[in-house]
C-alpha cells in the first residue's frame, strides 16, 4: 500500500522557519521525482519544488526561490522542504508528491500557517 505522509506543518511568524517532512512506503522511491505543492485557501494547487529520484536536479516556484531547499533521504525514503524566511503568502496546505511516467502519489497535506 503506497503512503505518502507530511508532517511538520504549524503556525510560525512571518520570518521564521519550518522544516516539511514526507515519509513514504509502497514504492521504489529512487524511481520516483519528488515535488512539493501547496494550495491556498480559494486558490488552485501551485508547484513549489522538486527533486529527482537521484538528487541530482532540484527546482523551485519562482516564488520560493532563494527561501526554500528541497532535498531527499533515499536509505529513509522522505523527502524535506526546508523553508526559511516564511511570509504570510505562504500559508497554505502542502503536498507530497511522487511522479514518474506511469504513475503519481499524493499525500494527504500539512497545514502551514505563518502570521504577520
Amino acid at each position: 500500500q503506497v503512503q505518502l505522509v507530511e508532517s511538520g506543518g504549524g503556525l510560525v511568524q512571518a520570518g521564521g522557519s519550518l522544516r516539511l517532512s514526507c515519509a513514504t512506503s509502497g514504492f521504489i522511491f529512487t524511481y520516483y521525482t519528488m515535488k512539493w505543492y501547496r494550495q491556498a485557501p480559494g486558490k488552485e494547487r501551485e508547484f513549489v519544488a522538486t527533486i529527482t529520484g537521484s538528487a541530482d536536479y532540484t527546482n523551485y516556484a519562482d516564488s520560493v526561490k532563494g527561501r526554500f531547499t528541497i532535498s531527499r533521504d533515499n536509505l529513509k525514503n522522505t523527502v524535506y522542504l526546508q523553508m526559511n524566511s516564511l511570509r504570510p503568502e505562504d500559508t497554505a496546505v502542502y503536498y507530497c508528491n511522487a511522479f514518474s511516467v506511469s504513475r503519481t502519489y499524493w499525500g494527504q497535506g500539512t497545514q502551514v500557517t505563518v502570521s504577520s
